[in-house]
């Protein structure tokens, strides 16, 4: 063989390896409209892949989420309006890959990880798959040093660890929104990332403008999903936020990724598992959301050598203040403790009105001295005295000198409370909050 006819064999194989085959795309047709939920006939088309569908306002890009036979079942991704019956359904293979880099910082996305906030296109370099590899559970570093989230009561009763899993377990309107808003503004992790899923569209730009705030806004990524969007939009903009912290984890970095909320989370997948038909379990939710949570909560943590960590933050709706709701239940479960925030302490006008008594971090041992850990077993006790015999206490049939300890902490509520409550935003770092908690316990010894 010639090396003219050997350099051109090399083209042409070279030109055959970089052409993929491609099937020819069969459309199908729209047969029945239930809720959000589409069914389609006559195109094949995997699980996770998109659909366009032709409507009177254009096309309308729909998921598959399911198929039964030879029906597809479809959610939308955008509002469903102008849908004709036989509408014609042709499928578009699979999602295109995140926009990520660091050219994401101080943006605001929705669950596509496409802009909302009017500044104009990303200018990333590059995409990354919308499911990472998970990591060996063996090739995890452990948590071996705490975080500073610049809130006192946090970084001293109930220190985190970097890489940990932490549930902020609340009703509404007890300062879940500016508990998180303090974590932005006091913390050292190297970037933020919030995904704000199922809040009313006046919330998102207030705790952008108002809590956020610019300093916290340039090292942040929010990723938001109003409770108008699809049950779609919202599950993706919780993978989608995930999905950026872990790519900023590979890169190195050490990541806060605040969620809120994991609720909204379960009931849009509740939603969809009901639409397409999967029987409900416990109360109302399918099997499958109490599958998909671990999922989406195994994501964060250390990653290997080489690599940064994800310390997490998912708030949990307690629908009438219940901690045995079915979805805190199963979180309590698989997080590495939880923070209660109290409606009591909130409507005495204590913030953040978290409930030492009732919260635990399951690592803090780990990560901190024992002088620590004994300063704030100590202040726990004496707190949880008073809370205890309160009742007693408020209408005066508690006698001085019945308890040693009871009076002790009858002594210290001043001082207890102006320990644990903070301004919003008067961050406090995490030597002061030592600094702050052995002065008090060695009052509470004296």
């Amino acid at each position: 063989m010639s090396l003219r006819s050997e350099r051109l064999r090399r083209r042409v194989q070279a030109w055959h390896n970089n052409v993929q085959s491609l099937a020819p795309v069969a459309s199908g047709q729209l047969l029945r409209v239930v809720g959000l939920t589409l069914e389609a006939v006559g195109c094949r088309a995997p699980v996770g892949s998109l659909c366009q569908i032709e409507t009177l306002n254009g096309q309308l890009t729909a998921e598959v989420v399911g198929f039964d036979d030879q029906v597809l079942y479809l959610m939308p991704v955008e509002e469903l309006k102008g849908v004709l019956p036989g509408a014609r359904v042709t499928p578009m293979g699979q999602r295109q890959g995140l926009p990520v880099g660091p050219e994401l910082l101080g943006r605001v996305l929705d669950g596509n990880g496409e802009p909302l906030d009017g500044l104009g296109p990303l200018a990333t370099r590059e995409r990354a798959p919308h499911h990472a590899t998970l990591l060996n559970p063996m090739a995890r570093r452990p948590i071996h040093q705490p975080i500073d989230v610049g809130v006192r009561t946090i970084n001293a009763m109930l220190t985190v660890g970097e890489g940990q899993r932490m549930g902020l377990f609340a009703g509404s309107g007890v300062g879940k929104s500016v508990l998180l808003g303090m974590m932005t503004r006091g913390t050292n992790a190297d970037v933020i990332v919030v995904g704000l899923v199922g809040e009313r569209g006046r919330e998102v730009k207030e705790f952008i403008e108002e809590i956020l705030g610019p300093e916290g806004r340039a090292r942040s990524v929010v990723v938001a999903a109003p409770a108008d969007t699809s049950p779609l939009m919202r599950l993706r903009a919780c993978e989608t936020a995930t999905r950026i912290a872990e790519h900023f984890r590979d890169q190195g970095r050490n990541v806060l990724l605040l969620m809120d909320s994991l609720t909204r989370y379960a009931q849009a997948q509740r939603e969809i598992a009901l639409a397409i038909g999967e029987p409900p379990a416990t109360k109302g939710y399918p099997p499958s959301v109490f599958a998909r949570l671990p999922q989406l909560v195994e994501r964060a943590g250390n990653g290997g050598v080489g690599q940064g960590s994800i310390t997490a933050f998912y708030t949990v709706l307690t629908e009438g203040d219940d901690q045995q709701d079915p979805i805190a239940d199963a979180a309590r479960a698989i997080l590495d403790g939880h923070i209660v925030l109290s409606r009591a302490l909130a409507e005495s006008g204590h913030y953040p009105a978290i409930d030492i008594e009732a919260s635990i971090s399951r690592v803090m041992p780990m990560v901190t001295e024992p002088l620590h850990l004994e300063a704030a077993q100590l202040i726990k006790q004496l707190w949880s005295a008073y809370r205890q015999n309160q009742d007693l206490i408020a209408i005066g049939a508690y006698s001085a000198g019945s308890d040693p300890q009871v009076d002790k902490a009858i002594a210290m509520q001043p001082a207890f409370n102006a320990f644990l409550r903070q301004a919003m935003k008067t961050p406090v770092d995490y030597e002061q909050s030592l600094t702050q908690l052995a002065r008090l316990a060695a009052q509470c010894r004296n």
